[in-house]
């Protein structure tokens, strides 16, 4: 009976001490998690930044292009949005649609269905990182009001025409399953 109690409680320690490995292990990568998401941004960042790039742009057009040529305004003949770039490159951007309907209720957590899908489809926020080298732009998403595009990044070609910035996004948040591509145009307030 003793020897059983023994081999109960050797069981147990070893079992508690394996859970408290796990748990700082797990502790451990929770804790690197955050830290190894912002690394590819930070590296990023060090990159260059032409002067022309930083200060405040305002949406010109954002829409998709399909195949057969045909275009959608994914926000409207009119859409509204602002893109902020500072000297280091971290930018935060917004594109919405102009005139957006409100909740009936007031309420952003008792929204119906409807109200949810409208909100959800017509805006587009999202900040991280961005860069210039040679004629492509390089970027970085941080986080998005698209949770896909979290953590995301590519790099696309662009052109300037005066105070004029033209991109585009080979994956759009709706249409690239049909074959679209987002063209974005942007254009220096600043």
């Amino acid at each position: 009976m003793l020897r059983h109690r023994t081999l109960t409680h050797r069981t147990f320690v070893a079992s508690g001490a394996l859970l408290v490995a796990l748990f700082a292990s797990f502790a451990q990568a929770a804790a690197a998690a955050p830290q190894d998401q912002a690394k590819p941004a930070m590296a990023m960042a060090a990159m260059p930044v032409p002067a022309w790039l930083v200060g405040t742009w305002t949406l010109v057009r954002c829409d998709n292009v399909y195949p057969d040529g045909r275009r959608v305004e994914l926000y409207g003949h009119d859409p509204q949005g602002q893109w902020m770039i500072d000297s280091r490159g971290h930018y935060s951007m917004v594109i919405a649609r102009a005139t957006r309907t409100p909740f009936a209720v007031n309420d952003k957590s008792k929204g119906t269905p409807e109200e949810y899908r409208a909100a959800s489809l017509d805006l587009n926020a999202h900040y991280g990182t961005v860069a210039v080298q040679d004629d492509k732009m390089t970027s970085h998403i941080v986080q998005a009001t698209f949770p896909n595009w979290v953590g995301r990044g590519g790099t696309t070609g662009f052109t300037r025409d005066g105070d004029q910035l033209t991109y585009i996004v080979a994956k759009p948040s709706s249409g690239s399953s049909d074959g679209a591509h987002g063209e974005v145009v942007w254009r220096k307030a600043d």
